[in-house]
This record gives structure tokens, C-alpha cells and sequence, in this order.
């Protein structure tokens, strides 16, 4: 059945601060921070819930209670790790970053997992969204272009014990069609448009929540949901992410 693209003009009334910060303010900080114990890093995390997450409108309780638990702390580097529960983005190397906090919990709640689901995320990174994503679904892929930030992620998820993850270096445009279909698909790069083969590998009934954007600067966070043979768009919240890059994507721009 041909699908049908539909994308709603109002967008949702939720205000996103997903713009990031100046890294060399954060360097700045980091100098002169002491050493934070286990303790402090709880009481920090249940503070992130509380104060940037729950307080922005999530409401999810699973989402909440999995953001309250996963240690945000170990998948950012050493020398971030004093703010690790800050309201913003972090650098993680090769250029990329770990996601806003509530941008992670918006995310995720997009997707409404129940628990038996099959995600896909597109764009590791880190292994954080993973992580969240592994205590919220049944089996989660997660693709990642930077060979580095692969490795490091499936290293880091293997010892920490998230063991319905598996991690995948290569081009997430075209998604992982050998698992496919998928219930959920979440992406944390952004193209300039959907890409065809993560739709076509969304399942039915199955929900795809993806930044798009031109450029660095404008993109909007869209919710792609399939019901009886159509395929809907709906914008949530302007936001900013690191573009998705590939050979796929360049092939778009000749």
C-alpha cells in the first residue's frame, strides 16, 4: 500500500534549551572541581529528574524511573564527570556529544515502549541513550558511524551490563534492515530529511521520533508513526543536533 507522508503544522507547546552551550565555558569549570563520590552522583541524578526532566512535563513513569537510575556519569569523559547531571549537552570526543538530558527523556518517551518492544537507535555515540533504551525495551540495535565511538560504546555497555544491546559501526541512513522491522527507531543526528530506509524498516504501528534540519541550526524533532499502511509526521520541538553524515547522506546533496 503506498504510503502517505502527512506532517502537522502546529507544533507541540514544549520549549527545548537543546542548543549547545559554550564548551569553553564548561573547560573553564572543570578546573579547580573536586573529586565526587558514588553518593553525590546519585543525589545529583535524582535531582536531573526531578528539576530538568519531570518538571518540563515528562510524565512517563518508566521514562523517569530509567533516567533516574542509569549512570549518566559513566558515559561521558573523565574530566565531564563533575557535570554529567547538568542541564546540557556534553562533549564526548570525535566531535560529538551526549544529548541534553531531557532531550534523551523526550526522546524516549516519544517512542511509549512498553517493554517488548524492538528499537533501533541511529547514532550511538556515547552508548547513553542505548542504556536508557535497554532497560525500556526488549532488544535494542544501536549503529554508529565513528568506528571509535563504536567500539568505545559497545565496550562500555558490555561492562556495565546492558546485555540487550548490540552495536553495529557503520551507516545508520540505511538503517539495519536484517532485524527490521522495528517498533521504535530513534535517531540523535540529524539529515536534512527522513531517510526512506528507516521508514521503510519501521514496523506498523511502530514509531520513529528523528531531528531534521537544513542546517546545524534549524532543525525540528519530528514524530513519524505508522498506522494502516500510512506513514504521519508530526513536529514536537525545535532542537539542535550534530549532523548526520555518511555516504548515503552525501549522495543526496550531488
Amino acid at each position: 500500500m503506498q504510503e502517505e507522508i502527512r506532517t502537522k503544522t502546529e507544533m507541540r507547546k514544549k520549549i527545548s534549551i537543546f542548543f549547545l552551550m559554550p564548551f569553553f565555558i564548561v573547560l573553564n569549570s572543570c578546573l579547580g572541581e573536586k573529586t565526587i563520590s558514588g553518593r553525590d552522583f546519585e543525589n545529583k541524578r535524582m535531582a536531573m529528574v526531578t528539576e530538568q526532566i519531570k518538571s518540563r512535563g515528562i510524565k512517563d513513569g518508566r521514562v523517569l524511573e530509567v533516567m533516574g537510575k542509569v549512570p549518566r556519569h559513566e558515559f561521558v569523559p573523565e574530566k565531564y564527570r563533575p557535570f554529567a547531571y547538568g542541564d546540557y549537552p556534553l562533549p564526548i570526543g570525535e566531535g560529538q556529544t551526549i544529548s541534553q538530558p531531557y532531550i534523551v527523556a523526550l526522546m524516549t518517551e516519544c517512542l511509549n515502549l512498553e517493554g517488548d518492544e524492538r528499537v533501533l537507535e541511529v547514532g550511538t555515540g556515547s552508548g547513553y541513550q542505548a542504556a536508557i533504551l535497554s532497560e525500556l525495551a526488549r532488544e535494542v540495535y544501536t549503529i554508529e558511524i565513528l568506528e571509535p565511538l563504536a567500539k568505545r560504546a559497545e565496550e562500555l555497555l558490555q561492562k556495565l551490563e546492558y546485555r540487550n544491546v548490540k552495536v553495529k559501526w557503520g551507516d545508520g541512513y540505511l538503517g539495519w534492515e536484517e532485524h527490521a522491522p522495528f517498533d521504535g527507531i530513534i535517531v540523535t543526528c540529524a539529515p536534512d530529511h527522513i531517510p526512506q530506509p528507516l521508514i521503510d524498516q519501521l514496523g506498523q504501528a511502530g514509531r520513529m521520533v528523528i531531528p531534521v534540519g537544513e542546517t546545524s541550526f534549524v532543525q525540528v524533532l519530528k514524530l513519524v508513526e505508522k498506522k494502516e499502511g500510512k506513514v504521519t509526521v508530526e513536529d514536537v520541538v525545535p532542537v539542535q543536533f550534530v549532523p548526520m553524515t555518511g555516504r548515503e547522506v552525501e549522495k543526496g546533496k550531488r
